[in-house]
Formats: structure tokens, sequence, C-alpha cells
């Protein structure tokens, strides 16, 4: 990893500590804890995990960038979907993961210039720093609108109105599992002997070893093939079959259907971390410093779903999703020659163009109560591949 930026001796203090915390619970487990733990310490571990801690992650000064830090049209876009999802059911939204709160800031004024504005926007985040990060955003960006919005330290146990997750699933907790014909094996992680961590496989049991099999029914796995399973990812969208009065959840990361997911050409998973944008494949560097994340099977969250009463109300391509929604005709309504249009059609480039962000990120609407179909998936909807 020497061609990654050096961190500073505060950060590799900080990413010390974490690593202790991280020995700690790998005793306590009996020296071996299971790789869904561990991302979750990596990720969350209360003021040392990577989204709990105060270092920066978004922008040109983070680790990576994300649609809404690109360019507003992103959720001048969306905005027309939720809009939509608003008008059919409750007027208020629900973002969970709300980053640097660029992408509520982006909504509300957006929504505002709709005539659509929620009667509340509440934004469910665990990180106190990215809290104050999103109070801050929308103070500046959006002064007048900052009462409308609160922020909840829970799910709410009851919620009618639009749900929006953009690149959440991705971060939640997944284990590893390695298919050897029969034989099946989750992959933890293990102290060496140099006080740092080492990957030690043993058989998968439970749940984890139920899904496995699933899986393993319905692709073609090679011996040894090797890749993720979120079983968290999956309970998060099955618990909204019991919060979920009117509305819909649009939740939009990357990922594939399951056929896709599990395909032959890839065998190694798709664990990746980010660093100072920068990408790479191992999650046991500077612990804390570094996003980790895994790509969404996104066949698995509407199974997941559809068990727990919801419904399917939609699947497309990112690109083809805010082609729907009408981003061109956003883009054009900027003055051309200007550096605010050759700034904003190169982002709207990247988010729309399939070899770009435009294919790989996908959205899915799923819902309760909705009637007619969603202005996202008009043309393009892809549900029958999942």
């Amino acid at each position: 990893m020497s061609q990654l930026p050096a961190p500073s001796p505060e950060a590799l203090a900080h990413s010390a500590r974490l690593q202790a915390e991280i020995c700690r619970a790998i005793d306590q487990q009996g020296g071996w804890l299971s790789f869904a733990d561990f991302m979750e310490m990596l990720l969350y571990a209360p003021g040392l995990g990577y989204y709990t801690a105060g270092a920066r992650k978004f922008g040109s000064a983070g680790d990576f960038v994300t649609a809404p830090e690109m360019t507003s049209l992103f959720g001048e876009a969306l905005a027309r979907q939720l809009a939509q999802v608003m008008a059919l059911s409750v007027p208020q939204v629900l973002e969970v993961g709300a980053g640097s709160g660029r992408l509520a800031a982006d909504l509300l004024l957006a929504l505002e210039g709709l005539g659509q504005l929620p009667e509340r926007y509440a934004i469910l985040d665990l990180s106190a720093d990215l809290r104050q990060r999103q109070q801050e955003t929308l103070a500046r960006a959006a002064p007048h609108l900052l009462a409308r919005v609160e922020w909840l330290d829970r799910l709410p146990d009851e919620f009618s109105g639009a749900v929006l997750a953009n690149e959440l699933l991705d971060a939640l907790p997944a284990h590893l599992v390695r298919w050897n014909g029969d034989e099946i094996r989750e992959c933890g992680v293990v102290r060496d002997a140099d006080g740092g961590f080492m990957w030690n496989e043993r058989a998968a049991g439970g749940a984890l070893l139920a899904a496995a099999r699933e899986i393993a029914d319905s692709c073609e796995l090679e011996p040894g093939y090797l890749s993720e399973i979120s079983l968290a990812a999956r309970a998060w969208a099955a618990e909204w079959g019991h919060r979920l009065g009117c509305g819909a959840l649009l939740l939009i990361d990357y990922g594939f259907p399951r056929h896709e997911y599990y395909h032959p050409q890839r065998g190694a998973g798709t664990l990746m971390c980010h660093y100072r944008h920068h990408a790479h494949a191992d999650p046991f560097y500077l612990p804390g410093l570094q996003d980790v994340t895994v790509h969404v099977d996104f066949t698995a969250i509407i199974a997941a779903a559809h068990a727990a009463g919801l419904d399917l109300l939609g699947y497309a391509s990112q690109g083809q999703f805010l082609l729907n929604c009408g981003m061109l005709d956003l883009l054009a309504a900027i003055p051309r020659d200007t550096p605010d249009y050759v700034r904003a059609a190169s982002a709207a480039g990247k988010l729309l163009m399939p070899h770009e962000m435009g294919e790989l990120f996908k959205v899915m609407a799923i819902g309760r109560g909705i009637d007619g179909g969603l202005l996202g998936f008009a043309q393009g909807d892809q549900g029958r591949r999942l």
C-alpha cells in the first residue's frame, strides 16, 4: 500500500486505537470474528469507526465523491420522484444516511421550486460529526427551510411518505463466504503474530448457511468461489414491512441482480475499500480511516421486502431513472457557454453514461399503498431481471 497517501500521525493513532478495540473483540469472541462483525466495527464502532469518527469523507477533500457532491442536478431530478411519492402518500421524507447533507439541501430547494415541500424532512444518521456537517450544510444552502428538518436516533415505529437511502446498503455489514461444492465456509478475522489481522475460515451455519445454499442452488459457483452475503441489508429492507404505512423506499446503490452478482467472472467478490480517492481490496489497511463496501444483491433486497409485505414498484439503472426524471431537461435550463453549464454537463455525463455511474448504480423502489407507475421507472424498468 506504499502508493497510497500517508496518513497524519493523529490519524495513525486513531487507527491504532480502533485496531486495539477490534483485537479485544476478537479475543472476547474466542479468537475469531466474523467479517460482518469486523466490518461493523470498522465503520460504526462508537467514536472510532469510519462513519462515527470525525474524519472528512465526502467530496474532493475526502475518500470518495457521491452523486450529490458532483451536481445539484442529481437532487433536482430525484425531487421529481419524491414529489410524486409524497402526492400518492404523505408529504414527508425520511433520508437514511444523509452524508454531508448536500442531497437534503438540494432536495428541499428543488421541492420548494416544485411547490411540493414536505411538511417534515427527517434525517437518520448515527454519526454526531455527520449530523453537525448536515446542519451546517443546510444552514448555508437553505436556512429558511431548516425548521422543516429533524434528526432521528432510530427508525420510526411507523412512517408514511418517501424514504430515501442513497449509497446506504453498500455500507451495511456483510458476511464473507467461500463455496466449495457442498462445503460452505465463512471467512472470518483472527489476530496475526504482529498484532494485526489475517483471514481464517470455518464452517458456515445458521441463517448464513441457509442463504449461501439458496445462492448455490440458483447460481453456478465454481469450487473456491468467494463472495459476500449481507444479512444486515436483507433485515433492513424487511424491517420496513413492519414500519411503512403508505409510501415508498427509493434505494440507490451500486449492485446487481443475483445472477449477475454471483457471476462466474466475479469469483473474488465485490469487497472494495476507498481511501483518499484510491480504491483497493484490503479491509485490514488503516482500520477506521477508509471506507469498506460491498455491492448490493438487489434480488435479496426485494425478496426480503416482499416477504415482509412490500411491493416492488420499480428497478432501473441510475442513468435510465435520472433520464425518466428529466435530468437532461434540467441541464438544458442552465445557460450554455457558461462555467455552470460545463460543470453540470460533465457531472451529468458521469451520472448517466453506462460506462460511468449510469449502469453500475441502480435505483429500486419498494413500498406499500402506491397506485400507478412511478415517474423514474416509466421507461427501462428492469424488474424482470431480479
